[in-house]
């Protein structure tokens, strides 16, 4: 018997060393995984806050540019469209972020225009309720800002570890998949132009 477990023994530890290591990298990369979608989830919250905020800033607006109907009807459009497209962050790909990234891009483009509407109207510009909403507005573009980045962070790190040597031999034996990351729309690198 003693024979027995002197032979095994370096089969044993070489087991063992290897269930340590799968076990590590599989624990490491579910937690990696995990704070990836757990990043998608704010990136997702920042959103629905801007969501949020627009139908008391279109009743605003309308509250003083009755007239400019069309470009309350585009925000209220485009709200729609933005809320309506979901991620299942278990499964997040470069056309799902496309898409998700278009709708969003949609709403902000009916925002800017609102926006600028709103520079015809100088007593609705200096409404104190205006004022309030365009800064949490304001607010909630940096927060989204700040939120996509910590997404990219995070599945940065999730990506890494599952490319590197020897996660990159269990990854597939896991079903462990490259995340997509956050990525600005082609001519974003453009500052849009505003006419008055």
């Amino acid at each position: 018997m003693k024979k027995l477990l002197t032979a095994l023994a370096p089969f044993l530890a070489i087991a063992f060393l290897l269930y340590v290591t799968v076990g590590r990298y599989y624990n490491n990369a579910i937690v990696y995984q995990e704070d990836a979608k757990t990043a998608w989830s704010k990136v997702e919250s920042a959103y629905q806050r801007r969501a949020d905020l627009i139908p008391n800033l279109v009743n605003t607006v309308k509250g003083y540019a009755k007239h400019e109907k069309e470009t309350l009807e585009a925000v209220i459009k485009a709200r729609a469209a933005a809320t309506q497209t979901k991620i299942d962050p278990t499964n997040i790909t470069p056309e799902q972020l496309a898409q998700f990234q278009q709708a969003q891009q949609g709403l902000s483009g009916a925002l800017s225009r609102l926006l600028v509407t709103v520079e015809k109207y100088p007593e609705l510009k200096a409404d104190k309720h205006f004022l309030e909403l365009q800064s949490q507005l304001e607010g909630t573009e940096n927060r989204i800002k700040v939120e996509r980045d910590r997404f990219n962070d995070a599945v940065n790190v999730y990506n890494i570890h599952i490319k590197k040597f020897p996660g990159r031999l269990f990854a597939g034996l896991f079903g462990f998949k490259e995340m997509a990351r956050f990525s600005s729309e082609k001519g974003a690198e453009k500052a849009p132009k505003v006419e008055f």
